[in-house]
């Protein structure tokens, strides 16, 4: 059996998962954000908590850490490079590392740019990737620490990944990010009907995460820098999709 995944908000915009394997009842939290939201999201799932995944060190996806573990006694896994920053972090991981939920299998990927430490989580066998803060539905991560080539190499390599790879993000920013995209490619069809969807389902109560990686590919300014369309309204005719990719992100900055 595959994995279940529920997804539900925390805090204001934060998006919590948890990943459930059926077979050997294991349960994944992605990130701590909140308590309570998790809490409410395991009473109304029925799974228990067996492991915490945190994609990187910054307070709104670790802030939760230390009550869910003192309640479940759950395993915290966390970025080596985020060591000691990281409240009770039961195991480091890093590049080339892989993680069990059970029988579920995650690889773990270094996705650099929004802070050095950020790591993914890559569900090969389910097409399922959680990737924090490096990527969201229309948009990306701020670059925080690092360098943009660096942030580019990361995104690049999400993009290599199936199409229809499912991307759970870190936050909901859906709708700022599509008016931002929309004023980098405004005649952009299929950007055009994902806002309107998104609307709907800001409407409705409900968020356009998971995202599949080819919707972002159509519809995400910042995975569409090599565009010569996007180049230019970024300034950048001509440009490498690096520096492209630059520009758009400090325009996002000032928007």
């Amino acid at each position: 059996m595959s994995a279940q995944i529920h997804v539900f908000l925390c805090r204001e915009d934060n998006i919590g998962a948890l990943v459930h394997d059926p077979k050997s009842g294991a349960c994944a939290a992605i990130d701590a954000p909140e308590e309570g939201p998790i809490l409410k999201a395991l009473s109304e799932t029925g799974w228990s908590l067996s492991d915490i995944l945190i994609t990187h060190r910054h307070g709104d996806h670790v802030e939760a850490v230390a009550p869910l573990k003192e309640r479940f006694g759950c395993r915290v896994v966390a970025p080596l490079k985020a060591k000691g920053a990281v409240p009770q972090a039961d195991r480091l991981v890093q590049e080339g590392d892989f993680v069990q939920v059970g029988e579920l299998r995650a690889d773990v990927w270094e996705t650099p740019g929004h802070c050095n430490d950020h790591i993914s989580y890559w569900f090969a066998a389910d097409r399922v990737l959680f990737a924090g803060d490096t990527i969201f539905t229309l948009g990306c991560g701020r670059l925080l620490e690092g360098d943009y080539p660096t942030f580019w190499a990361s995104l690049q390599r999400i993009a290599a990944l199936p199409d229809d790879t499912r991307i759970y993000s870190g936050h909901d920013y859906t709708l700022s990010n599509g008016r931002f995209a929309l004023a980098v490619e405004p005649d952009n069809a299929a950007l055009k009907r994902r806002m309107a969807e998104a609307e709907k389902a800001k409407a409705e109560g409900r968020f356009l995460i998971p995202s599949t990686l080819g919707d972002e590919k159509a519809t995400n300014p910042f995975l569409r820098a090599g565009e010569p369309d996007v180049a230019r309204a970024a300034g950048q005719e001509g440009a490498a999709p690096a520096e492209v990719f630059r520009a758009l992100r400090e325009w996002k900055n000032r928007f």
